[in-house]
């Protein structure tokens, strides 16, 4: 049975930074796409940033580029996600989202595995 457990959410400033985590139990790393998406309340899902886990080309959502770094340690079947810079409106609820076939567009609605989810809050 495939798990996602994410950890590493909390309260912040803005400015502030935090690094969120996803360890994988069940799930064997292809080339597949993983990653993080969000969702604010009352917003929809937004796909932050994703990883293809075989080649390890990165995509973000235009609002983290430069500030989100995607990383994954496969000894560890860890999935990391640096955050830099934090601002008000990067606060949501985060979640691991894994077994997608590619990384495009709402790359996470067609993964097979999702997570619980991290709350990050980050005041101004």
């Amino acid at each position: 049975q495939v798990q996602l457990v994410e950890s590493g959410g909390g309260s912040v400033q803005a400015g502030g930074s935090l690094r969120l985590s996803c360890a994988a139990s069940g799930y064997t790393y292809s080339s597949y796409c993983m990653g993080w998406f969000r969702q604010a309340p009352g917003k929809e899902r937004e796909g932050v940033a994703a990883i293809y886990t075989g080649g390890g080309s990165t995509y973000y959502a235009d609002s983290v580029k430069g500030r989100f770094t995607i990383s994954q340690d496969n000894a560890k079947n860890t999935l990391y996600l640096q955050m830099n810079s934090l601002k008000p409106e990067d606060t949501a609820m985060y979640y691991c989202a894994a077994d997608a076939l590619w990384c495009g567009g709402s790359w996470y609605e067609r993964a097979r595995y999702w997570g619980q989810g991290t709350q990050v809050t980050v005041s101004s």
